[in-house]
């Protein structure tokens, strides 16, 4: 993991925590805070939700860094406690609150903004199980075998989860996605007629 330009061992970190080093525990909430919210953020929908779901995982990292055993990446073991704290969070929030937020930004810094933004609403539209996938892999860096951990699924499940999002990512992000039947036989039975008045110009015209 690089953070400014020097590299963090999260393992000996995270050993560091384990021993109540309070410093190294608050090295340790700045790299995987913001990595923890944007993903919360995909399982929760509200900001403020996932705030909490932040300082939730927080607490429990502080609790529970004694029992990492190594036997997973330290993001692995993290995500699967932001996960699990996302999941206790939403049992207990009224649902009228945990409604989808149109405005979540899950993205940041990535391309135009214009592109950005499209992939952005076009992520929101994608099914929970597989915006969830999407973001673990491409945002947050995991593989597939690490993502199977957090969410106790096959990996042969997550990569037909990813399948699927892929192929929803490319229907959303067409140009001619949300076009009508109608509309799309219009501009068809306009294009020769576009054509053709392109072709006389500079000529002698109708």
């Amino acid at each position: 993991m690089q953070g400014g330009g020097w590299e963090v061992d999260e393992a000996e970190l995270l050993a560091q925590v384990a021993r109540g080093d309070h410093q190294a525990f608050q090295q340790f909430y700045r790299l995987y805070a913001p990595r923890v919210f944007r993903y919360a953020l995909t399982l929760v929908r509200d900001q403020f939700l996932a705030e909490e779901v932040v300082q939730e995982t927080m607490i429990a990292v502080w609790r529970g860094a004694k029992g990492f055993r190594g036997r997973s990446q330290v993001s692995t073991w993290v995500f699967g406690i932001a996960r699990n704290q996302a999941w206790q969070v939403l049992r207990r929030t009224p649902q009228n609150l945990s409604e989808p937020e149109e405005e979540v930004v899950v993205l940041d810094g990535v391309g135009m903004v214009e592109e950005e933004e499209r992939v952005r609403k076009a992520l929101t539209k994608l099914p929970p199980i597989e915006r969830e996938v999407v973001v673990l892999a491409f945002y947050q860096g995991l593989t597939y075998r690490d993502i199977a951990a957090i969410l106790g699924v096959p990996e042969g499940t997550v990569k037909s989860r990813m399948y699927h999002a892929r192929k929803r990512l490319r229907e959303l992000l067409s140009p001619d996605h949300g076009r009508s039947p109608a509309s799309q036989s219009k501009v068809e039975e306009k294009a020769p007629f576009r054509q053709a008045r392109e072709s006389n110009v500079g000529g002698d015209g109708p």
